[in-house]
């Protein structure tokens, strides 16, 4: 079987985008996908070299080692997969997403993290993903989780099982971007649950945690942690953007 990273995608998407044609999310032009292609080469550009582990930009030479932050203090996640930087301005197609309810945007998420995986022949495919989930107060308020909104056409794309209700969120806790970075660990700390019927589904599994963004990684790594706890062979995220350090 042919690697199902490779798969086409299926014509009535491509129908739909013919027959209803769409504007580019950062310049505004006209075109066939979120983002047109001189935005894309310009924003977007080709893939980086990056920690395995952590996903933060490092010298090429280096690709094929953990960076020294993890090796300092290694992350309960094995691997990251990120398709672009959290820079300007594909932060403003993160936050049109999040904030401005634009869901056009998370498909074509999926799409570059589809591309970013055939670009990394080496990346294991997970065989489950699940969502980063939102506690129920912030999902009411926003009306949509917007991490399962990428992880819907993701599963579709790579044809791996999709575990929208694997973990749930245990605590509203502050959002993340609002807190002093200090502060973030113990902000998220214990803040996610297994659900009792998932049990099965996480023993043993390499279990893919999809994201719209990762910041510090303290989010990702406490639900990684909660995975492993309870037998995960393995964990990566699939990120769309990573914000660089500073």
């Amino acid at each position: 079987m042919a690697d199902p990273r490779l798969w086409p995608r299926h014509w009535p998407l491509a129908l739909v985008r013919a027959l209803l044609p769409c504007s580019c999310a950062l310049c505004g032009a006209g075109c066939g996908a979120a983002v047109c292609a001189a935005c894309h080469a310009q924003f977007i550009g080709p893939p980086r070299s990056r920690c395995r582990r952590c996903a933060n930009p490092v010298a090429p030479a280096d690709a094929v080692f953990q960076c020294g932050a993890c090796l300092a203090q290694r992350p309960a996640f094995d691997a990251t997969l990120a398709a672009a930087d959290y820079a300007a301005p594909v932060d403003q197609l993160v936050l049109q997403l999040k904030f401005g309810g634009k869901l056009a945007l998370a498909p074509w998420f999926a799409h570059m993290l589809r591309d970013a995986l055939c670009a990394r022949p080496d990346f294991a495919l997970p065989n489950v993903l699940c969502p980063v989930p939102l506690g129920p107060q912030r999902l009411a308020a926003r009306g949509f989780n917007q991490a399962l909104e990428i992880a819907r056409p993701l599963a579709g794309a790579l044809g791996i099982a999709l575990r929208a209700r694997l973990a749930t969120r245990a605590l509203e806790t502050p959002a993340q971007s609002g807190v002093e970075p200090g502060q973030r660990r113990a902000n998220i700390r214990n803040a996610f649950v297994l659900a009792p019927d998932m049990l099965a589904m996480v023993r043993g599994q390499h279990i893919g945690i999809v994201d719209d963004v990762m910041t510090s990684g303290h989010t990702l790594n406490e639900l990684a942690a909660l995975f492993k706890r309870f037998g995960a062979a393995r964990v990566s995220n699939l990120v769309f953007a990573r914000t660089p350090p500073r």
